[in-house]
């Protein structure tokens, strides 16, 4: 059994930056496919990034591109979402979730995950 603990969240103005963490626990971190979803009040859960359990790919819904960036550490059982010029509508709930597969590919889909983190709070305030 797969456990991932998220960290990172907090209070920022808008402009500013934070780094969420996601450590997984329990299984070998190498060939799990990983993701970032959020959710806001009263909205359904979406998808953030997403990637391979190379690193060598990558998906972004088309709002964080260019601000949002997810990457790996194998090593560290960990991944990142770095998260710059954060706007109001980036406030929500950051859940990090996680396959395994035998495939590198940032699954898009929250159907795709088998494990998911408790989530972080994110507030960008204006």
């Amino acid at each position: 059994q797969v456990q991932l603990v998220e960290s990172g969240g907090g209070l920022v103005q808008a402009g500013g930056s934070l780094r969420l963490s996601c450590v997984a626990s329990g299984r070998t971190y190498n060939s799990y496919n990983m993701g970032w979803f959020r959710q806001a009040p009263g909205k359904e859960r979406e998808f953030v990034a997403a990637i391979g359990w190379s690193g060598g790919v990558t998906s972004y819904t088309d709002s964080v591109k260019g601000r949002f960036t997810i990457s790996i550490d194998n090593a560290k059982n960990t991944v990142y979402l770095q998260m710059n010029s954060l706007k109001p509508e980036d406030t929500a709930v950051y859940y990090c979730a996680g396959t395994y597969s035998s495939s590198s590919y940032a699954y898009t889909s929250s159907s795709a995950y088998a494990y998911w983190g408790q989530g972080t709070q994110v507030t960008v305030s204006s």
